[in-house]
């Protein structure tokens, strides 16, 4: 008989078991994307940043010709993360990047969850890389974009039938929250859905400021 037990899974993850790598989050990037609209890539964007910032989850900022041609990073990206060096790279595979394989080296996950633009090319190079060398590799689906909705999911499909697990943005803070009763980080994860978790963090700021409410209470 299979038995069941109060753990979570494998396929969960937490805050120190993996590397977050966000990619060229770059304003040429962003003109030509239009798989999501730059509102809420930009949201998407600070989500994802903020979780991890919050949570101190290891995380790796590389852009694409920064300085020559596409321009810098997203401030809701590097706000979360003050100081932090951006590698930049002239490849459009960040895995074929020395300087960000140090990194990865360096802060030795076994998993990576990769978030950027575009799905096609900057997000899929280093998936399949990863995948190939044995990482596990997760993709924020709507923290990525692509020229067109044919090429973001096209790319999709491709990582996924590769093996790479696909998330959300709002799933990624959750997952690193994952339990109420987790106090020491109950009112970050609740302040970054009320700042930018959409409809979710609306719910949060009329329950809490008209019933005084809290999740797990």
């Amino acid at each position: 008989m299979v038995q069941a037990t109060a753990t979570p899974g494998k396929g969960l993850l937490a805050p120190r078991d993996h590397t977050l790598i966000m990619i060229d989050f770059q304003s040429q990037m962003a003109f030509a994307t239009k798989s999501i609209d730059a509102v809420t890539l930009r949201n998407n964007a600070a989500l994802v940043s903020q979780a991890a910032a919050g949570f101190g989850v290891a995380t790796i900022l590389t852009t694409v010709a920064v300085s020559s041609f596409s321009g810098p990073m997203f401030e809701e990206i590097t706000s979360a993360f003050p100081g932090q060096a951006l590698l930049d790279r002239t490849s459009m595979n960040t895995w074929e990047d020395a300087a960000v394989i140090a990194r990865v080296n360096e802060i030795g996950k076994p998993r990576i969850v990769l978030a950027g633009l575009w799905t096609g090319v900057c997000i899929v190079g280093p998936a399949l890389s990863a995948i190939d060398q044995g990482f596990e590799v997760y993709v924020i689906a709507d923290a990525c974009g692509d020229v067109s909705d044919e090429a973001h999911e096209r790319a999709m499909q491709r990582m996924i039938q590769a093996g790479a697990r696909p998330m959300t943005s709002l799933q990624y803070l959750l997952e690193l929250q994952r339990d109420w009763a987790r106090t020491e980080t109950y009112e970050m994860t609740t302040g970054i859905a009320k700042k930018v978790g959409g409809a979710y963090g609306l719910g949060i700021t009329y329950a809490k400021t008209m019933f005084g409410a809290s999740e797990g209470h």
